[in-house]
Parts: C-alpha cells; structure tokens; sequence
C-alpha cells in the first residue's frame, strides 16, 4: 500500500538519497512553486474596460482612487498616557498597505498614519469605488 506524506519529512527541501553528486545523501529537491496570493495589487486579466485592469477591494486601494479628497481618519493609540485617540483631517496624498499620508492644506504639515492605528475614515463626498467583480455563477 503506498501512502505519500502530507508533509516535507526532510528540513530546507533536501532528501536523503546518496548519489555522484551528492554522495552524503543530501540532494536537493526542485524547488515547488506557490501561486502569489493577493498583496493589494491589480487583479492579473479581469479587464474593467478595454485598456484597463480592475483594482482588489482593500483599503489601501480604495483610498488611493480618491487621492486629492479631504478625509478624516479616526485613530487610536493605546497605552499612550497623554491621548488615546486622535482624529486627522486633510487631502489624502497617497496610501499603502501600512500607511496613509494626509497634507494639511492650512499649515503645509503632512502626517504619515499607520494603518494599524486605523479605526475607520471618512469624507465629506462621495468616494470613488468600484466594487470587485465576482467570478460568474457567485452571488
């Protein structure tokens, strides 16, 4: 009866196998190659409109299809003695999968928020978004 382990029974991809090459046992096996789960990025091939490729619905995509929009982000900081929390208002410049960056339009001050301190955002108009497409025969 043969059985295959659902596992990798030997450490960093190595069997142990003597052969020429590698007389002490240790051959190294082929590396297996993994689909890239989503990190934010475009979807690869599910066309929106001719020409264009259709963003992942996070957060850090969302608000970049609104940059140049005044937003304000609720944060909290915790085990901070002098504030736990503290609201951020101005023209959202860019974001990432970590961080946003808000300008001030009074002062000319930018902050740099971490995401992970990110309770929720809001705007004062309407936000562009386009909802991500379901693969057919989903609801």
């Amino acid at each position: 009866m043969s059985q295959q382990m659902p596992y990798q029974p030997y450490p960093y991809g190595y069997e142990m196998y003597p052969s020429a090459q590698f007389p002490y046992g240790m051959q190294q096996q082929q590396p297996q190659l993994v689909p890239m789960q989503p990190s934010g990025a475009l979807i690869p091939g599910t066309p929106y409109t001719p020409g264009q490729v259709m963003e992942e619905s996070y957060i850090e995509n969302i608000l970049r299809m609104n940059r140049g929009k005044v937003i304000t982000v609720y944060q909290t900081f915790e085990n901070n003695s002098q504030w736990n929390a503290k609201i951020f208002r101005g023209v959202l410049e860019t974001a990432g999968r970590d961080h946003i960056i808000l300008s001030d339009p009074q002062t000319g001050k930018r902050y740099l928020l971490l995401m992970v301190n990110t309770d929720y955002i809001t705007a004062d108009e309407e936000l562009n978004y386009i909802p991500p497409s379901l693969p057919q025969g989903v609801r």
